[in-house]
């Protein structure tokens, strides 16, 4: 696939109401909803972890959606101070204020239910792919400790990759990641016979420089923070571009560990408590005796 890739830019709305925050993690997601009608979970770029883990939900979940992997929508919400009046608590107050201007919103999924590993079954074909893509963005937020996956209407969604492409919280040591082995045997998905040997075939010439640049084309300029904090934006999306590339190539050094790990198919692994890291947003898991479809 190496021709013409159409570009294409996130979606862009206007927060109109403040639902109430989502207490899960340190970075407080706040519910939100907009002037197209719709309901976001907004994570805010004046967060601890900063603008890049904005970048990474941005660069991962739009690399995901080409890829054909199901995710939720992501849009820009452009946030007003003022929507932080009626809020109690001081903390999510100030949060909301400054965070002003362009934060990142996921299209809420009402009804959700959480993933729960050893419980949850997945058609091999797209376990692969999500094991695979994991590897290649160095998700390590996918375990079965904590899944960032839910199924909605059926269907597994992805979520939550603020943790992955660690490489840009330190550039000059980015090199070093290329190559960096992948511990699959952790992944959730590890327990359903992940056909990743397949994944590899079919994704990897997919992952090409057009596709790779319209993917970091989606990303706000003042969320792309490079080496120095002159540099400018495009040269911060070269730098992405080349090192998805450059760990796509060195393939040879950390795909053969996940295909180990696929094959033994997390033997030994523990499991969380059920609903342990649901998030608080979809109420309590559901009685034992319901299955997740």
């Amino acid at each position: 696939m190496a021709g013409r890739v159409q570009r294409t830019v996130l979606a862009a709305v206007s927060a109109t109401r403040y639902v109430t925050p989502l207490r899960e993690g340190g970075s407080l997601p706040g519910l939100m909803e907009a002037d197209d009608l719709g309901t976001y979970v907004v994570k805010w770029r004046a967060a601890g972890q900063g603008v890049k883990v904005l970048a990474a939900e941005v660069v991962c979940g739009e690399l995901a959606r080409r890829l054909s992997l199901p995710v939720p929508a992501l849009v820009t919400v452009d946030v007003v101070p003022e929507l932080a009046v009626g809020e109690p608590d001081f903390e999510v107050q100030e949060l909301l204020r400054n965070s002003a201007g362009v934060n990142l919103g996921m299209d809420y999924l009402p009804g959700a239910l959480d993933f729960e590993a050893g419980a949850a079954q997945v058609d091999p074909e797209l376990a692969g792919r999500v094991v695979w893509f994991d590897a290649l963005i160095g998700n390590v937020d996918r375990s079965w400790r904590n899944p960032n996956m839910l199924f909605w209407h059926g269907r597994l969604h992805l979520i939550d990759h603020g943790a992955a492409l660690t490489f840009h919280h330190n550039w000059p040591g980015a090199p070093a990641a290329v190559s960096r082995p992948y511990d699959a045997a952790q992944h959730a998905l590890i327990e359903c016979a992940p056909d990743v040997g397949a994944a590899d075939a079919a994704l990897a010439p997919l992952v090409t420089r057009p596709l790779l640049t319209d993917v970091l084309a989606q990303v706000p300029d003042a969320w792309l923070e490079g080496p120095s904090p002159d540099e400018p934006a495009d040269e911060v999306r070269g730098r992405y571009v080349e090192q998805l590339l450059a760990r796509l190539a060195a393939r040879d050094s950390w795909l053969p560990g996940v295909l180990a790990a696929a094959a033994a198919g997390g033997a030994g692994r523990g499991s969380a408590p059920r609903g342990q890291n649901r998030p608080s947003w979809l109420g309590p898991p559901p009685p034992e005796g319901v299955t997740q479809r």
